[in-house]
């Protein structure tokens, strides 16, 4: 008879979690929120705002809220010790707060762990701690701004009887956004441009760069771009036929002198791992997820056991796991290895409470992944294990080279560059 209650958020943890935790353990879920605001007093709002604090009234979520409230106290009386295992955030740690009042909880343990695997598990059933009240205050105030904010300016969403009651502190102001955008679309006005080039039988293209007394300014030290800056642009910018036609004609007439060449090797750093966002934004544009499929996916890998925590800000990553992947790279891409272990950036604001998603353990075959996992799955994965092993890589290097010419009074420019050492490219293409 389990004498122990572990409480989570998504009911898919359950079965891993049993597995990993043994018969002494009853393992429930809360389905996400169990309770919300009511909709009662001024506006509606369900909360009243006094001089200095908030007196809010919550009631179960719907039918499911209740029911699940039930059956948690039912659970409750049957174990000794509650442990609120809810997830690892600001909105995890409101949960398991909410939790504790509608189960009268008098003094629940609180766990946390960024990967489902046994030794995190167990680490963390190891050092139980008190709710985190500056968290809870924080969800408890976004909770409130959700509704004081979107819920008074939502009569419009009302008409349209979808069921929705708030539009939300956020969709207010993406809508702004989105309309700003719009206009300035509107606004825009197209022009017409010429790009103009010469391909020389060497087996390179040049582009037209601007007559050489413009180069010769360019080049010149000031404030201007330099020519040879990566971020400008590949050709000047011809705004008519006609002059397209002019510069056309010179190069046709006059024979073409090479004026200089350059070359040079940069290092690119390797890319850090994934953070929320960017996993969103590459499962996009390389797997063709929406955000909400890539969060659906992303959720089972890490309710089973293979990726960390999917909802973070931050790029650090473990010792653990850095100390693992250099082992992996010594053992199979020796030459890869850098003196150190790569640090990577912070994004300014980042609250750096949780890991970057990364694998749980890079020695996982994919060949058993692959029949384990559905193939979204699998890709998701795949690409999760190749960004976090890229990020502990060396730097790649780029040989790149640059060739000036010149015809009559028009200069030309070729670009071109020749990886030198792969580095983490092997892993990550960028």
């Amino acid at each position: 008879m389990p004498s122990k209650l572990l409480i989570v958020e998504s009911p898919g943890k359950i079965k891993k979690l049993g597995q990993i935790l043994g018969t002494d353990w009853l393992v429930k879920a809360s389905v996400g929120h169990i309770r919300e605001l009511a909709s009662d007093g001024e506006d509606s709002l369900g909360f009243d705002l006094n001089e200095h604090s908030v007196h809010c009234r919550f009631i179960p979520r719907g039918d499911r809220g209740a029911k699940t409230i039930q059956g948690l106290k039912a659970a409750v009386r049957q174990v000794k010790t509650v442990v609120l295992a809810t997830d690892p955030d600001r909105e995890g740690e409101t949960i398991a707060w909410h939790l504790q009042q509608a189960l009268n909880l008098k003094n629940p343990q609180r766990v946390v762990y960024s990967e489902i695997t046994p030794a995190a598990v167990r680490a963390a059933i190891s050092q139980p701690r008190q709710l985190d009240l500056n968290l809870v205050h924080s969800g408890l105030c976004r909770t409130v701004l959700d509704k004081l904010v979107g819920y008074r300016g939502s009569p419009l969403l009302w008409q349209l009887q979808n069921g929705a009651k708030s539009m939300g502190r956020v969709q207010s102001a993406a809508l702004h956004i989105l309309c700003t955008r719009e206009r300035e679309i509107q606004a825009f006005v197209p022009q017409d441009y010429w790009s103009v080039f010469v391909d020389y039988a060497e087996g390179f293209r040049a582009y037209y760069r601007g007559t050489a007394v413009e180069t010769s300014e360019e080049e010149a030290p000031d404030d201007a771009a330099s020519p040879s800056d990566q971020s400008a642009p590949e050709s000047a910018r011809v705004t008519s036929e006609a002059e397209a036609n002019r510069l056309v004609a010179i190069a046709q007439q006059h024979p073409h002198t090479i004026i200089g060449i350059e070359g040079k090797t940069t290092h690119r750093k390797p890319p850090p791992p994934f953070i929320t966002s960017s996993l969103q934004q590459t499962a996009g544009s390389r797997l063709r997820f929406s955000p909400e499929q890539t969060m659906k996916v992303a959720q089972s890998l890490y309710e089973a056991g293979l990726i960390t925590y999917m909802r973070t800000d931050s790029t650090l990553l473990s010792p653990e796991f850095c100390t693992q992947a250099r082992q992996w790279l010594e053992r199979h891409d020796p030459d890869n290895v850098p003196k150190k272990v790569a640090q990577h950036r912070q994004a300014k604001g980042a609250q750096e409470a949780h890991e970057a998603i990364r694998p749980t353990d890079v020695y996982r075959a994919s060949e058993d992944l692959r029949t384990e996992l559905s193939t979204d799955a699998f890709n998701l994965y795949v690409m999760i294990w190749k960004r976090a092993i890229a990020s502990q890589c060396k730097p790649a290097q780029v040989r790149q080279t640059k060739i000036s010419t010149q015809s009559g009074s028009v200069c030309w420019q070729a670009k071109g560059q020749m990886v030198v050492f792969l580095g983490y490219t092997r892993y990550w293409k960028t």
